[in-house]
């Protein structure tokens, strides 16, 4: 049976915020898959901060998204078409699809999906690569401890959301940091110690009132003017974790580094990078961790759906930018 796929493309490398000039949404016809392959029919694809970086000419983890190339995405949908020994049609399945309807794989980076244990949408928020990344940030680079104070920024997103509810599963006292009275009052129905409205401005000033003992983890998702504010706010010893900096990502020219890195002398303390596709031979360990608190009903995964299909793409990634979600942001397909 013949198919149709739409998909969305890179036309152009962005100067700042993407445009309807950054995109080329095509129509392909869909192969058979052929000897080791499968096809996938997407349904949700993850929306994610990094897809901004990816975007860009410079050298990163990844190369980045070519000119003409279907954008990369991470998704979920079901196998509808194989002959792959160990895809089976009807299994759901999640992998690097790209932004498009369907996708041929040959089972390179692909998981299978058990939605008895969660729904789709969580499996690519909290058991997908936000869950990891806020597991591993918070065990191996801050090296959170019972009785620790953990600040978190943009803690009603899909990562630090899940930072959050992690840290307080531990022991720790947890401060979070969000945009706006509702994102405010969500973080706080989920038990944080403290919650910092960004909107009111004066970080430095917040972050002391909220940590007058100063921070022992910091899990910065932001950068700009809140990373110094944690600096200055530091206890003895503290770890900052570097996760992203979401608050630079379309900035036009370079962003000013921390200005407060002294503090990492004075509190000798230490600030780390990290990328979680390097602890991927662990993920398991972090499934089991996440399912298990929320069978408990001690982490609750929430997602945003966004509807409209690969044609809403480019829209639906300025939502990001423009704080739309509450926890995971997807795009249904």
């Amino acid at each position: 049976m013949s198919r149709t796929s739409q998909e969305i493309r890179l036309a152009a490398r962005p100067q700042g915020r993407p445009d309807a000039s950054t995109w080329q949404l095509a129509t392909t016809e869909v192969a058979e898959p052929g000897p080791g392959e499968f096809l996938v029919q997407l349904q949700q694809i993850s929306l994610d901060p990094a897809m901004r970086g990816w975007l860009n000419d410079v050298r990163s983890y990844l190369p980045p998204v070519q000119i003409g190339a279907v954008m990369r995405a991470f998704g979920a949908g079901t196998v509808i078409a194989s002959q792959h020994d160990d895809f089976a049609v009807g299994d759901v399945v999640s992998g690097t699809f790209g932004v498009r309807e369907y996708a041929i794989s040959d089972g390179t980076g692909v998981t299978h999906l058990d939605l008895d244990v969660a729904p789709m949408s969580t499996w690519l928020g909290a058991l997908g690569m936000p869950g990891m990344t806020a597991w591993f940030g918070l065990e191996d680079v801050g090296r959170a401890q019972p009785g620790d104070t953990v600040l978190v920024s943009a803690a009603a997103g899909a990562v630090g959301s899940t930072v959050a509810q992690l840290a307080k599963a531990k022991g720790c006292r947890v401060i979070g940091v969000a945009g706006g009275p509702d994102k405010v009052a969500w973080l706080r129905e989920l038990g944080l110690d403290e919650v910092i409205d960004r909107r009111e401005g004066d970080l430095l000033r917040q972050v002391r009132r909220a940590a007058p003992d100063g921070v022992d983890v910091y899990f910065d998702n932001v950068g700009g003017e809140l990373l110094d504010a944690a600096l200055a706010n530091l206890a003895h010893g503290a770890r900052i974790a570097i996760c992203g900096a979401i608050s630079t990502y379309n900035d036009e020219t370079l962003a000013e580094g921390p200005r407060r890195y002294m503090a990492l002398l004075v509190f000798r303390a230490s600030m780390q990078g990290f990328v979680v596709m390097d602890y991927e031979d662990r993920y398991d360990e972090a499934i089991a961790g996440i399912s298990e608190l929320i069978r408990d009903g001690r982490l609750v995964a929430t997602e945003t759906i966004l509807e409209g299909g690969v044609a809403a793409f480019p829209d639906a990634l300025l939502g990001l930018f423009d704080g739309v979600n509450t926890g995971k942001l997807l795009l249904e397909i």
